[in-house]
């Protein structure tokens, strides 16, 4: 029996049920930006890298990052060398200190300690700070950090209150960062001398003046200053840029010694361990006692 002839079907075109996306409106503005444009970012992009690169391993900021890694850079042609404390720093072992702290294979010769704050705040370990220095054998001092919020007259009798100054220690510092934004520049320095003149007359010996480069510049630059021996604080630079005399150069915050658990920071002394000894309360005449005994 023949069999009936079967047409060819025709295949059915099955269309993809997923369909192409359109770009984006980000991707389509990229793609009509004219060429220039992407040289331009390129260059800036180049730009950012460098600055970076300069932040982090040439400007000041790399003093710090070497710092914190190991790689501290120590002021050259400086052989005295100190730290200044406060209860940031906790309980200090003054042994281990005493025996093992070394700063560029130099020892520990002073230690400045925070005493007092405005006109109500005794660091909580001052006492004891300024007890174990003096038992150790550092040569000492104490300062005073300025607040915006209390006279001058209130703050100067408060740690005259509560500091006991003896031969052999470091003059008094004030150490001074902040101006009352109510106050006028006139007027700030005016309440900063009347400290200094109140603290002078009672120890006998002119207070230490402690802040940075800047704001000794901006506020403190009246020749009234001058006669007061200056601790700069100028941190991650390879010299001083203060052109005027200095006794103390605080040239890090993130020193490390033995004793002390987490950062110091480290201080030189601008002179030999003879000058530094003149500058303390009655130093002179202990100098002179001593060479009289050695006779």
């Amino acid at each position: 029996m023949t069999q009936p002839r079967k047409h060819p079907q025709k295949k059915r075109h099955i269309s993809s049920p997923v369909r192409s996306k359109r770009p984006g409106l980000v991707v389509r503005l990229l793609q009509r930006l004219p060429g220039w444009t992407w040289w331009l970012g390129g260059a800036a992009v180049v730009a950012v890298y460098v600055f970076f690169f300069y932040y982090i391993f040439v400007g000041p900021f790399s003093f710090r990052w070497r710092a914190l890694y190991g790689d501290v850079s120590y002021p050259e042609g400086y052989e005295i060398h100190g730290i200044d404390v406060s209860h940031h720093q906790g309980r200090i072992d003054w042994d281990e200190l005493k025996d093992h702290g070394m700063i560029d294979k130099y020892p520990v010769r002073f230690v400045m300690i925070k005493a007092t704050e405005g006109a109500s705040i005794v660091d909580q370990n001052f006492r004891e700070n300024f007890y174990e220095a003096r038992e150790h054998g550092f040569t000492r001092g104490a300062y005073h950090f300025y607040s915006v919020h209390s006279p001058a007259r209130k703050q100067a009798d408060f740690f005259i209150g509560n500091v006991r100054l003896e031969n052999g220690d470091l003059p008094p510092v004030l150490d001074v960062e902040h101006k009352p934004k109510a106050q006028s520049d006139d007027d700030f320095r005016r309440d900063i001398l009347l400290w200094l003149d109140i603290v002078e007359k009672h120890y006998g010996v002119k207070p230490i003046i402690y802040t940075y480069h800047k704001f000794k510049m901006r506020y403190l630059s009246d020749p009234a200053f001058d006669a007061y021996p200056y601790w700069i604080a100028h941190y991650y630079v390879e010299r001083v840029e203060y052109d005027g005399e200095w006794k103390f150069w605080q040239h890090t915050d993130v020193g490390r010694l033995p004793g002390i658990k987490g950062n110091v920071d480290f201080n030189i002394y601008n002179g030999s361990m003879y000058d530094l000894r003149k500058l303390t309360i009655g130093g002179r005449e202990l100098i002179g006692e001593e060479a009289y005994q050695d006779e």
